[in-house]
């Protein structure tokens, strides 16, 4: 059947935008946190080893990795106060080793497509990429915002570049003994204040590491509902100056995980 010409006008619309890849690269030996598993990897079956009619060989690989190594979303289950998540729902109730948290968690969550917007910090501030200890406060939030003459909308979903992006291929820079830039409760309330659907960074831990309890976590996914992206590559958008697009990502479908890696673009005129 041939597609509607409504169809074909969305296809046309989506051809002429220039796509933007968020994603960080996966590898052995990549940037993790240190409470988080590491990516693993190795080629199971190489070309050769079994060899079909005509020549014919395929090679496979096996991997295992964390929910929340690499390039990935929170999901709102990630994080309790008190023992209960978002919405007051008691952890307890509905946790299991096995079957992993039966309530907001990452398979709940869908496609994401959302209007977004980056601010890119590092720029604002005139450096490179912020220091290690760093702390994004409500000010340079507003300094970004009216330097790109960026208009943040409910529902958007907001970006922080801090140019740590760059040292991605160079994991003990990149880990810094467990240090990196990133808001507290005062630039993450100037975020939710916003009614933001999601937030995200170049970072591992998105708010500034360390920070005993997680206080910007637990601000953002347990009082006000607003997910999390970690560990993006903001550094070709912000090249090209693009402060608004469209964000478009998916997490995998893990029933009951608390997160899951995910592949995200922007898609800009």
């Amino acid at each position: 059947m041939l597609p509607s010409p409504r169809a074909n006008d969305l296809a046309e619309l989506l051809g002429g935008a220039r796509a933007y890849d968020l994603a960080q690269p996966y590898f052995v030996g990549m940037p993790h946190y240190p409470t988080h598993p590491p990516f693993l990897y190795s080629l199971s079956k190489k070309h050769g080893d079994y060899v079909a009619a005509g020549g014919v060989s395929s090679a496979s690989e096996a991997l295992a990795l964390g929910s929340h190594t690499g390039t990935h979303m929170d999901a709102l289950s990630h994080y309790s106060r008190g023992g209960k998540l978002h919405g007051g729902v008691e952890a307890a109730g509905v946790q299991s080793y096995a079957s992993g948290i039966g309530h907001l968690s990452i398979d709940t969550v869908g496609l994401v497509m959302r209007r977004a917007v980056l601010l890119d910090i590092a720029a604002a501030v005139g450096v490179p990429a912020l220091e290690a200890d760093f702390i994004i406060e409500a000010r340079h939030l507003e300094d970004a915002a009216r330097a790109q003459q960026a208009a943040i909308e409910r529902g958007d979903i907001v970006l922080l570049r801090t140019g740590w992006g760059q040292y991605w291929n160079d994991p003990p820079r990149y880990l810094a003994q467990g240090h990196g830039p990133g808001p507290e409760v005062e630039g993450a309330r100037w975020l939710s204040e916003r009614g933001v659907f999601a937030v995200g960074s170049d970072t591992l831990a998105f708010e500034k590491a360390p920070n005993a309890g997680s206080p910007v976590h637990a601000h953002l996914l347990v009082d006000c509902g607003i997910h999390i992206f970690e560990a993006l590559n903001l550094e070709e958008i912000a090249l090209d100056r693009v402060t608004h697009f469209l964000f478009v990502a998916a997490p995998l479908k893990i029933r009951g995980g608390t997160g899951s890696p995910v592949r995200p673009f922007a898609l800009a005129p």
